[in-house]
């Protein structure tokens, strides 16, 4: 069961070998200090919950995009995306044909 938040004492209990009640407070502390998860205090106690990654959520919204309308071909999405737009600006062709030239290179 995947939880919206838990406190300190409700991550130990869903480990399978819990450290120390202070060595999960330390993991959650650090995961908030690299902006992975955030914190509000209900009464005197901390309840923690994970902090959404940008990147992460627009990389799997695409590729469930991608899988569900292009039969997972990134190519046919991207022509279909370049077919919505008008015109492009010298610096996004730019940036186009880097990403097609790194994705040969990488292909090789």
């Amino acid at each position: 069961m995947q939880r919206r938040e838990a406190t300190a004492a409700d991550v130990r209990r869903a480990m399978a070998d819990p450290p120390s009640h202070s060595a999960v407070r330390t993991m959650l502390a650090r995961l908030e200090a690299k902006g992975l998860v955030s914190h509000r205090a209900e009464d005197q106690t901390y309840v923690y919950k994970s902090v959404p990654q940008p990147a992460k959520v627009r990389e799997t919204a695409l590729r469930q995009m991608v899988k569900t309308f292009f039969d997972g071909s990134a190519a046919s999405a991207a022509t279909a995306l370049l077919g919505l737009s008008q015109s492009l600006k010298p610096e996004e062709l730019d940036a186009l044909q880097r990403a097609i030239d790194k994705a040969k290179e990488r292909d090789q």
